[in-house]
């Protein structure tokens, strides 16, 4: 039997804003049981979810992400989200676009993966978003209004490939590709 992997590629954030949004959670949901926040070395914004594939198949799946990446990718943080808005499974923070930068990056990601390894892209826009907390399993919620995390603009570190293992504590996340992007001189 072939070993399988859950595969995702994600834009990597700079290790300040990763620890900026950490602790911005930290603040906004506070001790609550029903919400798990995501530790700040994990915090990444998903490019395209590609789900589970023969592990044999990551190196090529790996050279199609890592080949789209390419140039600067200006980026700024947002508002908090929670999605879905009725019946939160997460906690979010949007990524603002200022240059559509981001939005190219994407676009050349799920067209190298479809062409390359046959990923049918997906049918929803693409809402750029760094996942802070998860709603635990079972539990309910309602969605309050939360303070802004502080504004900050930055670009982009890197396109990884990730592999995905869930565990009781939360997801891990092994990098099995990278390709960096391109920073002001």
């Amino acid at each position: 039997m072939t070993d399988a992997a859950r595969l995702f590629a994600a834009v990597d954030l700079p290790d300040a804003v990763r620890s900026d949004l950490a602790a911005w959670a930290r603040a906004a949901i506070g001790h609550r049981d029903d919400l798990r926040r995501v530790p700040a070395d994990a915090l990444h914004l998903t490019l395209a979810f590609i789900g589970d594939r023969a592990l044999e198949e990551a190196g090529e799946i790996g050279e199609a992400v890592t080949e789209a990446a390419e140039g600067e990718v200006p980026l700024r943080i947002g508002a908090p989200l929670w999605l879905s808005p009725r019946h939160p499974h997460v906690l979010t923070v949007a990524i603002e676009d200022p240059t559509g930068a981001l939005t190219a990056l994407h676009t050349r990601v799920e067209a190298a993966l479809a062409a390359r390894c046959g990923l049918v892209p997906e049918r929803r826009t693409f809402r750029p978003h760094v996942t802070v907390a998860r709603v635990r399993r079972g539990a309910r919620i309602r969605p309050v209004p939360l303070e802004a995390p502080p504004p900050s603009r930055f670009n982009a570190v890197a396109v990884t490939l990730y592999r995905s293992r869930l565990s009781p504590g939360g997801s891990q996340y092994e990098a099995l590709a990278r390709a960096p992007l391109a920073r002001p001189g």
